[in-house]
């Protein structure tokens, strides 16, 4: 992609839309980025910006900060509702998104992963199991950095372990990864979409300029995603934990993947040290995709073997008296919570709640009769959440996290367990998950210190 003294403007001064500033910079083009937020953080991107010669507008959109560029690049946040998309039709300026612009310079073999859950896991360890199999590998995407700031360090020999959110797949053009991997694709982001369909067929994007050179990985035992192996020209695989299948599969609690057209043994489940069903799931997922690159069945177990998990997904932050407080703060979809309530053996105590994304919270009344005792509600869904669950157990409301552990605290027995899984984002009371996962850590750190008061 030849950007030689094109003008661009980028839309959005988060981490996508500086680094696709800074790429397009270095490859000559005049960049001008506009942002409609004016915050401390935009300020720092915009000196940072201005330093390297792009023209910065923060505070709100203008249509003649636009106009005269020849292409638009946009921030996987930014909506089909932004007024430059409106002015960029107008104009007659084509449109991309970061992503895409990333993969026109990216020289490296991709692996994309997208669902609604478990996507950061298991971008994560395909990237470990990679590095453990002596692949050079850069593993970006959604999980935290761009791939537009990776590109300068991606070779031809590189493997790119990507993760994808509808919001990128939305205005994809080229984009063909080498292994596309879908987990699956459940409610969500109903802020965004009028109907799950529209949600579910950005998912789809990540597949469909692939062709019969390229793998497409698939979870067999996911119901919505049944119909999708007739949609692609992609060799598929799939993936299993209630049955054998040709891919990657449980039997006789062993993993057993195919890797080069011979089917191996990889290693017993209890061997992992990620916990849960959802992660059975995420474990095969990831050996097949890393198969796909070449990586040997012993290099997949090491590095399966060895991996402990990412922060804030259902992460044990600490036992007090006999009750286990776990973080899954990472758990913003209501299908999360129910996996991370399906993967627990005690009675819990379930802290949820936070900015609504109007999701349906009715579907996990039958998993909250089984497993919950008692909900501590915060944030601005709680009232529709209590609403959703109202008749399956005793709900509390909390006015901040602190509360909300401390309420659960003189709810739990021991041999119980205090679940922060909210269903919700955290832009309501935090600016991100891990703001608020580390909020609830210090809050159980300092009722440790205090002493815990649990009832026998």
């Amino acid at each position: 992609m030849n950007v030689k003294n094109k003008t661009i403007t980028v839309v959005g001064l988060g981490n996508s839309g500086v680094n696709a500033a800074l790429l397009l910079q270095a490859r000559g083009a005049m960049v001008k980025i506009t942002d409609s937020a004016d915050t401390p953080a935009t300020e720092r991107a915009a000196r940072r910006l201005e330093e390297a010669g792009v023209l910065v507008e923060t505070g709100g959109h203008s249509e003649g900060f636009v106009k005269g560029s020849d292409l638009v690049v946009l921030s996987p946040g930014v909506e089909d509702s932004s007024p430059v998309i409106k002015w960029a039709a107008q104009l007659g300026i084509p449109v991309m998104g970061e992503m895409e612009l990333g993969y026109r310079f990216c020289k490296g073999k991709i692996i994309a992963i997208t669902g609604t859950n478990g996507k950061s896991t298991v971008t994560t360890l395909i990237g470990e199991m990679l590095k453990m199999g002596g692949k050079d590998t850069v593993v970006c995407g959604n999980i935290g950095n761009s791939l537009c700031g990776e590109i300068p360090r991606i070779k031809d020999d590189t493997w790119v372990v990507l993760e994808v959110s509808s919001f990128q797949l939305e205005k994809i053009e080229k984009f063909k990864p080498a292994v596309a991997v879908i987990l699956n694709i459940r409610d969500d982001h109903m802020d965004r979409y009028t109907k799950f369909s529209d949600y579910f067929n950005e998912k789809l994007k990540i597949f469909a300029k692939q062709d019969v050179d390229d793998f497409l990985i698939l979870n067999k035992d996911a119901d919505e995603l049944k119909n999708i192996p007739g949609m692609a020209d992609a060799k598929k695989l799939f993936y299993s934990r209630l049955g054998r299948t040709g891919g990657a599969y449980v039997e006789d609690g062993k993993f057993f993947c195919t890797l080069r057209g011979k089917t191996e043994e990889i290693c017993r489940v209890t061997d992992m040290r990620l916990k849960g069903l959802h992660n059975v799931e995420n474990a095969m997922a990831s050996m097949l995709a890393a198969g796909c690159a070449g990586v040997d069945a012993s290099s997949i177990k090491k590095a399966l073997i060895s991996f402990t998990g990412l922060a804030h997904r259902f992460e044990t932050v600490d036992t007090i008296d006999g009750v286990e407080y776990v973080d899954d703060s990472k758990g913003t979809t209501v299908d999360s919570t129910r996996r991370a309530l399906e993967s627990c053996t005690k009675p819990v105590i379930l802290i949820a709640g936070g900015k609504d994304k109007h999701s349906d919270y009715s579907a996990v009344r039958d998993i909250v009769k089984e497993k919950v005792k008692r909900i501590v509600l915060i944030g601005e869904a709680r009232g529709a959440i209590r609403s959703a669950l109202t008749g399956t157990v005793e709900m509390v409301e909390a006015c901040d996290m602190r509360d909300a552990v401390s309420m659960a605290r003189s709810f739990a027995t021991a041999d119980s367990l205090v679940l922060l899984s909210p269903m919700c984002s955290s832009f309501d009371m935090f600016s991100s998950y891990k703001e608020r996962g580390e909020v609830f850590k210090r809050a159980v750190k300092e009722l440790k210190n205090a002493g815990s008061g649990v009832v026998e």
